[in-house]
């Protein structure tokens, strides 16, 4: 047999530092159309199946050459790094987020390299919504003065448990779709009767340093912001007791919209 000989011409070795998978807020699927992401202090690199790799990260120059075992320094999950998205489609509202650097090697872990860190958008308020859906529609306005608050949250809760949010646009509208709502149910009272509503509440948060107040002439007008609203919807649930915020009572019904003007005390 004759001997094949090869020769190496050129090596291109990368190594990932962790992935972004976009996803539905409501339905919670994969978003396949391109969005823009900005990863600042780093770069993120689209692969066929849809996710933003992490390719290269300033804190992390070390990490992008070792294959065999990633250096000890920096810890887990020790760099934030800002990342925000925007949706060139405007179906969906553009919001920021912190990826946390490096991700854990050992395969299983919650924060591990290869599991994709999982990003929900939330919809614009002319986004398509699904049938027998709740749907809540929403203008949110300051108490004083009537300035449209945009980059607010919108959280849905009934018996303790979260069933939907949404985010307010620069105009202060959301769209915020409650799938799953029965159509018909079991009620709480002892006679077992049935029901076609469910009780639930609507609590809205707005961070003042963070959020944007547009004036309602502006609004009116279609004075667009040069700014859009970009917040993090994570940060604003988790502070929502420390922000002003406001909580009112909702019926949801499958197949119903609700039309709901609120406003909120601003200090």
């Amino acid at each position: 047999m004759t001997a094949l000989l090869l020769r190496e011409l050129e090596r291109v070795e990368t190594r990932v530092l962790g992935a972004v998978r976009c996803v539905d807020a409501v339905t919670r699927t994969q978003i396949d159309t391109p969005l823009q992401l900005q990863l600042t202090g780093g770069t993120l690199r689209r692969n066929r199946s849809g996710l933003y790799v992490v390719v290269r990260a300033d804190a992390l120059a070390a990490h992008e050459a070792a294959f065999a075992l990633p250096p000890a320094a920096p810890a887990i999950g020790s760099v934030r790094l800002p990342l925000s998205v925007q949706d060139p489609l405007g179906r969906y509202l553009p919001r920021r987020t912190t990826l946390a650097l490096p991700r854990d090697p050992v395969a299983g872990q919650p924060d591990a390299l290869f599991t994709p860190v999982e990003l929900a958008l939330y919809p614009a308020a002319a986004a398509p919504t699904g049938a027998n859906w709740s749907l809540l529609r929403a203008s949110l306005h300051a108490q004083a003065g009537g300035d449209a608050l945009g980059g607010a949250l919108l959280v849905v809760r009934a018996d303790g448990r979260v069933l939907a949010r949404g985010l307010t646009d620069w105009r202060g509208e959301a769209l915020v779709p409650v799938p799953g709502v029965p159509v018909t149910t079991w009620s709480d009272e002892p006679d077992a009767v049935v029901v076609s509503e469910l009780a639930a509440a609507l609590q809205w948060v707005f961070d003042p340093t963070m959020g944007l107040r547009t004036p309602l002439a502006d609004v009116q007008a279609g004075r667009v912001p040069a700014t859009l609203p970009l917040v993090d919807p994570d940060l604003l649930e988790a502070r929502a007791a420390l922000l002003p915020n406001a909580t009112q009572a909702v019926a949801l019904a499958a197949g119903r919209s609700l039309s709901l003007s609120l406003v909120l005390a601003l200090p």
